[in-house]
């Protein structure tokens, strides 16, 4: 990404970035289930690092497994790259956590940009306090080997009904998380701006009284208004 486009990922929504995929023939990009476990100030963004899970086996998904450096999840919170998201592949199984507090930590000292889970979240109290977005099915407190088999890094995987490919941008903010194509980032941010800008003059319209016919969406007089305003403002 650009360093513009990080800027605009940070402020611009969720909802107007569904529009412009869909201007560009992308359907599913939104994840569903998937919300904020805190409140957070900018938007979250960031490439995607990607975990994926199979349902756990007794056999295999013992305390002892957690303490293989070479464990999947572990080796991603441990290696993850400064300003990457974790996304975590939980099949939408919320039955138990798929993290917690110290690895929560640890992605927050490692500056991890977020982490993005359809599964379950433990300590859910302390984590909606941190600094770092957390985005999750909900509060879950089972550990996440009763439910969850880590078994690659950085593979496609399903989040929340959605592809996410390694490297994909994922931005968050209080509606959910929007999953960019990494190639299109940088159009998106730019046309996401310049939705933005135009709808904040259609909002200001609407509230004094304006009809939605000829408003929203805009005609021609309203877009010649619409530059008319853009010059006044410099």
């Amino acid at each position: 990404m650009k360093p513009e486009t990080l800027a605009t990922l940070r402020r611009v929504s969720t909802a107007t970035l569904t529009t412009q995929m869909f201007k560009r023939g992308f359907r599913n990009v939104f994840m569903q289930g998937v919300r904020a476990l805190g409140s957070y100030g900018d938007n979250m963004v960031g490439p995607a690092t990607t975990v994926r899970n199979i349902p756990a086996r007794e056999d295999i998904d013992v305390m002892a497994s957690l303490g293989n450096p070479e464990h999947p999840q572990r080796k991603a919170v441990e290696t993850i790259k400064p300003g990457h998201v974790l996304v975590m592949d939980c099949r939408g199984d919320a039955r138990a956590a798929s993290g917690g507090d110290i690895l929560m930590t640890r992605l927050m000292r490692r500056e991890a940009a977020g982490v993005v889970t359809d599964g379950g979240i433990r300590d859910a109290g302390p984590i909606a306090k941190m600094p770092l977005p957390v985005f999750c099915a909900g509060p879950s407190a089972p550990l996440n080997i009763i439910q969850h088999h880590a078994v690659e890094i950085d593979a496609p995987i399903a989040c929340g009904g959605v592809a996410v490919y390694p490297g994909d941008i994922l931005v968050g903010d209080a509606d959910g998380v929007v999953v960019l194509p990494a190639h299109l980032a940088d159009d998106v941010a730019a046309d996401a701006a310049a939705q933005e800008e135009l709808e904040a003059f259609l909002l200001a319209r609407i509230d004094a009284g304006a009809p939605l016919p000829g408003t929203y969406p805009p005609n021609q007089a309203t877009l010649a208004a619409f530059e008319e305003w853009k010059a006044r403002q410099g």
